[in-house]
């Protein structure tokens, strides 16, 4: 009984370490940038910018764009080492490690009305999607 109570009492402790080594895992999505009031698609010198944030998952995970214009998919990441820093979108082929924090493009040709674009991360745990009217 007391090799149980050690082993539990050691695994706390090594979270209680990570904790403090890495300062914790935000899964609310609060940090310096908010996506959440839809506000996260632009266009800039005729290219439509769609950013999302990268970071125990992705917000926002639904995103309204334009079809016909070509598009970059900004993803940005803050201290973010979770599996979302795998981006995967399949109907492109596309996998990419992005960096811990930092910003990466995605450059998407125009996409038709209708279509619908998914992203995932590494482990599929984590999903968003780009609606193209």
């Amino acid at each position: 009984m007391k090799t149980i109570i050690g082993g539990v009492l050691s695994g706390f402790a090594f979270v209680g370490l990570l904790i403090l080594l890495f300062g914790g895992v935000d899964f609310n999505n609060s940090d310096s940038f908010s996506m959440s009031d839809g506000n996260n698609v632009s266009v800039v010198d005729g290219t439509q910018i769609v950013e999302i944030r990268a970071k125990g998952g992705y917000t926002p995970k639904r995103s309204v764009a334009k079809a016909g214009m070509p598009t970059i998919l900004r993803v940005n990441t803050k201290g973010t080492f979770d599996c979302s820093a795998t981006l995967v979108i399949p109907s492109m082929n596309y996998q990419e490690n992005l960096p811990m924090s930092g910003s990466t493009d995605v450059k998407l040709p125009a996409q038709e009305k209708g279509k619908t674009l998914q992203g995932f991360c590494g482990m599929g745990m984590y999903n968003f999607e780009v609606e193209f009217e």
